[in-house]
């Protein structure tokens, strides 16, 4: 099945240079898959941005935060026997793992979908306290009840977990802290409540037994999260063989609850495919695709600081009911845009 994605022409819409470092001493080595709302009749994402010190060919120096929230220059000669570096995005050192950037969340907002731009008084979201001493990344949106729930990575040598905040103005937050433990990612609630109850797709992780399989839970206030049942899991010598997660906040369509997902080799090349959950009752999975609706094909898909990456969390569904416009992270480096027929995917999908 060849990819069915409509790529903007535009692409890549955002890359590094576009955007401002946080702060002197550091620059932008990345921008990645953003989370996707709209606000105020306009497109916004919020960007997860991923900065380090420049590096030079003597020592690998990456920034983490203290538990008071300032930043903290680690160095490390690159000839030094403790280090381990074989991956652009972690390295171990003296038994330890660290992330090689340091990840916060940028607001930026658009007219046309297409030229973004970073709106002032809208504040840059940051990493606090011991359990994000590494960033916060890759957050989901989801609107709900009139207020947005923000569903992100949150990172630090305890392990990787899911905070979450909830806003109605983006301009004052409230944090409800973890809301799943480590190790934990790529939660998406849903948009709506599905018999009184909240619900969302999140990925817990084990690396001895069980796998990167995609789960699904159930809330009575959106909050404290329970009930919870694994739905989708790879499929080995497939696209989505090493790992899969889920994407943004599942749409409601008349065949059941769509969902795109990222699925990942162990060669680490991630591409996006569907899988249809059953209105009533989600945790009942009722096709899925078999191959993919993206891959990485472009190159800004296949170059960049970890290539062969599509992954998307933010998408809109346009007033046609049919199209999304889907934003996402290219080559762990670029945010580009593509459209999807909601039509389309559907007729993919194996039962």
């Amino acid at each position: 099945m060849p990819d069915i994605a409509k790529r903007f022409p535009e692409n890549p819409l955002l890359s590094p240079t576009d955007l401002p470092p946080s702060s002197p001493g550091l620059h932008i080595a990345c921008l990645l898959n953003p989370g996707v709302f709209q606000f105020q009749n306009k497109t916004w994402l919020l960007v997860r941005v991923a900065e380090r010190p420049h590096q030079n060919e003597i020592a690998l120096s990456f920034p983490v935060l203290t538990e008071t929230g300032e930043t903290q220059i680690m160095e490390i000669p690159l000839n030094d026997a403790d280090l381990i570096a074989t991956d652009a995005r972690v390295i171990k050192y003296k038994g330890v793992d660290y992330l090689t950037t340091l990840s916060h969340l940028r607001l930026l907002c658009s007219d046309d979908g297409v030229k973004f731009y970073e709106p002032e008084g809208y504040p840059k979201l940051f990493g606090s306290g011991r359990l994000e001493t590494f960033g916060v990344e890759d957050c989901r949106v989801t609107l709900l009840d009139g207020q947005y729930y923000l569903t992100f990575t949150a990172v630090s040598e305890s392990g990787v977990a899911v905070g979450m905040k909830t806003t109605s103005d983006w301009k004052n937050f409230s944090s409800h802290g973890l809301v799943l433990p480590p190790h934990n990612k790529d939660c998406a609630i849903f948009e709506q409540k599905v018999n009184g109850l909240y619900y969302m797709l999140h990925r817990p992780s084990s690396v001895d037994l069980g796998g990167n399989y995609i789960w699904l839970a159930e809330s009575p206030d959106g909050i404290h999260w329970g009930n919870h049942k694994c739905i989708i899991k790879t499929r080995p010598g497939k696209w989505d063989g090493a790992r899969v997660g889920a994407g943004a906040a599942p749409i409601k369509t008349e065949k059941g609850w769509l969902e795109i997902y990222h699925g990942a080799t162990l060669e680490h090349r991630y591409c996006l495919g569907a899988f249809l959950m059953d209105l009533d009752d989600p945790s009942k999975v009722i096709a899925r695709t078999d191959e993919p609706i993206m891959e990485p094909l472009e190159r800004y898909e296949t170059s960049g600081f970890f290539g062969h990456v599509v992954f998307t969390n933010g998408h809109i569904v346009e007033p046609d009911g049919d199209t999304i416009t889907l934003y996402y992270g290219a080559a762990d480096e670029f945010v580009c845009g593509a459209r999807f027929s909601i039509r389309e995917i559907l007729a993919t999908l194996d039962r």
